[in-house]
């Protein structure tokens, strides 16, 4: 780990970092919130996974987690969304694919299966090196995201119950099978074979038998991305219901599917994580 900022806030340090990654054969970019109470003794974590074209600045800049994590005494762990630099293939002219929209999955496909394995990245490399390195409390973590995040945050947690104390999402792609932005990304990353993304889908995932304590998720009812289909969070909540898998999902009134919304109820999010992590 490579520390290139360090900024101080609510009393602890907004740090960030390069390393390099052996899931995704690439430099990669993470920050990490250490809250004041790290100065004197490990402390839990909390991992936000962002959304299509988001680096690891947007959470921290934009949804004002660090005032809560210092008052909760929890570090925000931040990766970016993808593996990125000049041998890393993309599709500039598609947001929705390529740098900045790894999809929180394992590539299988070529060109992508080289660099973008996410999943190892979010679940297995990137707790072992921050646990190693900073002060953190081992394997007492939670996990969140929004949108292409949120997804990525669902399917960690419920492939990995043991691992992590609580999940929530703000407006997740909550079945990518059935969305354009899920396929598009799936059929890249994994091929045509439509029983190998149901891995990484949360509604498949919940019927098949996975299972979590309880799942948190916050969606605007003006998120534009929502009517157009892409996030399906009713698909969800029927899974969730046919399954007695705990959910609440809270529609909120008037809210998009911007960090505005976010910023709004992230505080709500942070104290419920923290009352698990405690």
């Amino acid at each position: 780990m490579k520390l290139i900022e360090s900024v101080k806030e609510f009393g602890g340090y907004l740090n960030r970092y390069t390393h390099d990654s052996v899931a995704c054969q690439s430099e990669m970019t993470f920050s990490a919130y250490l809250p004041p109470q790290a100065a004197h003794g490990n402390v839990p974590a909390l991992y936000w996974l962002s959304g299509l074209t988001c680096t690891d600045d947007n959470f921290r800049v934009k949804a004002g987690a660090q005032r809560y994590a210092a008052e909760h005494g929890i570090a925000l762990i931040i990766p970016d969304t993808s593996p990125r630099g000049d041998s890393v293939p993309d599709v500039p002219e598609h947001y929705d694919l390529g740098q900045g929209a790894g999809f929180y999955v394992n590539a299988i496909q070529p060109p992508w299966d080289k660099h973008f394995r996410m999943y190892d990245y979010v679940v297995e490399e990137l707790p072992h090196l921050v646990e190693a390195n900073l002060p953190l409390i081992p394997g007492l973590k939670s996990i969140s995201g929004h949108s292409m995040g949120g997804h990525g945050a669902l399917i960690a947690a419920l492939k990995n119950p043991i691992a992590y104390r609580s999940v929530s999402a703000f407006a997740p792609i909550c079945h990518p099978l059935n969305g354009a932005w899920g396929k598009g990304c799936f059929a890249a990353y994994l091929g045509e074979t439509t029983a190998l993304w149901e891995a990484y889908d949360a509604t498949c995932l919940v019927q098949a038998g996975a299972r979590v304590p309880e799942i948190l998720i916050d969606q605007g009812t003006a998120d534009e991305f929502l009517m157009e289909g892409q996030l399906l969070p009713e698909v969800f909540q029927v899974a969730c219901l046919q399954a007695e898998q705990t959910l609440s999902l809270r529609m909120q009134e008037g809210y998009d599917h911007s960090y505005h919304f976010i910023a709004t109820f992230i505080g709500e999010h942070m104290a419920w994580h923290a009352q698990a992590l405690r």
